[in-house]
């Protein structure tokens, strides 16, 4: 129970790895805050399992890129839980497309999300965190943002610049208690990952030295340990997730 009495923050917790480190984080004693964009029912679902293992959770519907919304998510989730020591920037989507006819949309939705989505939160939730001298702030990256993919070039550049932010908070935020490290997973048995073709699936697996692929679990044991007092000499770290994919 390393997080007991913790609370932690997940953006897009109701479903895949989110869901995985909402229950991992939960395991270990942190009281968790779900947030979802669209589906109520699957982050309910994910906050009745953490009750069952006597943890205090709710779920808070904000769609990240959009900063209002945001806001008004935190003054709720600090009127119920009263504090938030750990931020999990997990929310992210993929609309991928070759870079020849990606249009302006296509990707500004992704960056929207996955990149101004972590500002936004982080922003949101900073100040208590400095006032309180603590804080974990966790951020969900990709290897596609360590060595690029063929069709998302959106999805590469939001998670390479979560990296770069990753780095810089590091830097200005150790003074004041409060850690800033990235997960970046190589592929994971996820939606995303169930809906590649099998020969495409084929070809990935024989480019990972460990011969399968990932489970969500895996992502969020990795989280659950840069949450933990275990790593509060770790900070601008860049855990990778991904079977040697690339080291």
């Amino acid at each position: 129970m390393r997080l007991m009495g913790r609370v932690a923050v997940i953006t897009g917790g109701s479903r895949g790895i989110g869901r995985a480190i909402a229950l991992a984080l939960a395991e270990e004693g942190a009281d968790v805050a779900i947030n979802y964009q669209r589906n109520e029912a699957l982050a309910r679902e994910v906050a009745q399992a953490l009750e069952r293992l006597g943890r205090a959770a709710d779920i808070y519907q904000a769609d990240v890129s959009d900063p209002a919304q945001v806001l008004r998510m935190r003054d709720a989730i600090l009127t119920r839980f009263d504090h938030v020591d750990i931020l999990v920037n997990n929310a992210g989507i993929n609309r991928d497309k070759s870079f020849t006819k990606m249009d302006h949309e296509t990707w500004k939705s992704v960056l929207s999300v996955n990149l101004d989505g972590a500002f936004h939160s982080t922003k949101a939730f900073l100040d208590q965190m400095t006032a309180r001298g603590y804080g974990r702030i966790i951020n969900i990256s990709s290897i596609v943002g360590q060595v690029g993919n063929f069709g998302q070039a959106n999805y590469a550049a939001a998670k390479s610049a979560l990296l770069g932010l990753t780095k810089t908070l590091a830097k200005e935020l150790a003074a004041k208690g409060i850690t800033v490290n990235a997960v970046a997973p190589g592929f994971i048995e996820t939606e995303m990952v169930a809906g590649i073709p099998d020969d495409v699936k084929q070809k990935i697996l024989a480019q990972v030295p460990l011969r399968r692929f990932g489970r969500p679990e895996e992502v969020a044991k990795a989280v659950v340990f840069l949450a933990s007092e275990e790593s509060g000499y770790i900070t601008g770290h860049v855990l990778n997730v991904n079977g040697g994919m690339y080291v």
